[in-house]
C-alpha cells in the first residue's frame, strides 16, 4: 500500500475493528490506478428511512491531483454498500486515468 491514509468514519453506526480492516483491505486496490492518491475517506451511514432497501449508504472522497473523486452508494447491506462503493470508485480512477492520458496525446493547443 502507499503513503495514503485511509479513514473511515461511521455516521449512527458503531464502527468495528474488523469493518475497519474490511474497508481498508478493499481499498487497496484503489492504489493500482494511481499511486498519486492523497487521502481516501470513507463515510459509512445507517439510514434512518422507512424504506428499507437504502438502509445503509457508503460515500467516498478520493484526494487525488484535480477535483477530488466524489462517490455514494445506498443498498440494503453494509458490506453491499462497500463492494458496489469500491466498484464504482475502481471505475472512476479508471476513467480519469484514462481521460487524463487522452488529454496527453493530444495537446493542450489541439
Amino acid at each position: 500500500m502507499s503513503n495514503a491514509s485511509v479513514v473511515v468514519s461511521g455516521v449512527h453506526l458503531d464502527l468495528t475493528e474488523s469493518l475497519k480492516s474490511y474497508v481498508t483491505a478493499k481499498a487497496e486496490r484503489l492504489f493500482r490506478h494511481n499511486p498519486r492518491i492523497l487521502r481516501v475517506a470513507f463515510e459509512l451511514v445507517h439510514g434512518r428511512a422507512r424504506d428499507h432497501a437504502s438502509e445503509y449508504a457508503a460515500q467516498a472522497r478520493i484526494e487525488v491531483a484535480g477535483p477530488d473523486i466524489v462517490v455514494r452508494v445506498e443498498s440494503e447491506d453494509l458490506y453491499k454498500s462497500i463492494d458496489l462503493l469500491m466498484d464504482k470508485l475502481d471505475r472512476s480512477l479508471r476513467r480519469r486515468h484514462r481521460m487524463d492520458k487522452v488529454r496527453r496525446h493530444q495537446g493542450v493547443g489541439d
